[in-house]
């Protein structure tokens, strides 16, 4: 189980691995936390009004077509988009938007999913969001108390059957190891990189969490790319998600990365596979 905050979230952090797991006959569901509403629209081809004045319902038939691409199933938790607050000061955030909720309102349905669903693996965000926007650290929040209740009888009684995920896992996707590989890749081979700003800007600190697992999944990475492209409203096919060649990333960087932050099972560091520890223990 893969938990999101906005449509397209699944298609930029981790796609590649759950398109994997879908193929060597995994079960896979995609949790996404809400509609999306309040998202910008990030490609200058879809910036229509009639597009904006729709936007939730373009949202919903982008994840559509994403979850067909990628193979999983997906479930929507109803909650409503809070919104990037920007500003100085900050305003505030929508009246009941998504980052509002209280805790157990939020978790709520979460635990409900994981008890249907019975995943042996959870996905999430870590306590920064991946980066702060408020949707993605309530993400965060309301994954980490989905794994610890749902398999408690005692919290959320009327949420179904308890469940005890063994895993949880939070996405390392984006941090300067990998841009820094698939840059020097791009120069060897001749090209213009799209990433030397960004490494130059980059401020030097050890990561929050270390990366404790990378899945190989490069020859699912063109399909991740299939899947972000249906998210029309959001990616722009000639901006920089598509600047590095897919054969160089494949070369450069094959894998997706995780932080395994909870585990029930056990296991030896570094893995390759979100796995390892389960299969000895269940049978998949």
């Amino acid at each position: 189980m893969a938990v999101h905050a906005h449509p397209d979230d699944e298609s930029s952090k981790g796609a590649a691995t759950m398109a994997r797991y879908v193929a060597e006959g995994v079960e896979v569901l995609v949790v996404t936390c809400t509609g999306g509403e309040r998202g910008d629209i990030l490609n200058p081809a879809m910036d229509r009004p009639e597009i904006k004045a729709d936007i939730g319902a373009v949202r919903e038939r982008e994840m559509a077509r994403a979850r067909e691409i990628l193979g999983v199933q997906q479930r929507w938790l109803g909650f409503v988009d809070s919104g990037f607050p920007e500003g100085d000061p900050l305003p505030p955030l929508p009246d009941g938007c998504f980052a509002l909720q209280p805790l157990e309102v939020a978790a709520e349905p979460l635990v409900r999913a994981v008890r249907e669903f019975r995943p042996h693996v959870i996905l999430t965000y870590d306590e920064n969001g991946g980066y702060p926007h408020p949707d993605h650290v309530k993400t965060h929040e309301v994954s980490v108390e989905a794994f610890e209740a749902a398999g408690d009888p005692d919290r959320y009684p009327g949420a179904g059957q308890p469940w005890q995920p063994l895993k949880l896992y939070y996405h390392l996707t984006f941090h300067k190891e990998r841009f820094t590989a698939e840059n020097d890749a791009m120069i060897a081979a001749g090209l213009e990189s799209p990433y030397a700003e960004l490494l130059a800007s980059w401020v030097d600190k050890p990561l929050t969490w270390e990366i404790t697992t990378k899945v190989p999944c490069a020859d699912f990475f063109a399909t991740r790319d299939r899947a972000l492209l249906a998210h029309a409203t959001q990616i722009d096919p000639d901006g920089p998600w598509f600047a590095c060649p897919l054969e160089v990333k494949r070369e450069a960087w094959p894998t997706e990365d995780y932080h395994l932050a909870r585990s029930l099972v056990d296991t030896e560091l570094p893995e390759d596979d979100l796995f390892t520890g389960v299969s000895e223990r269940v049978c998949l």
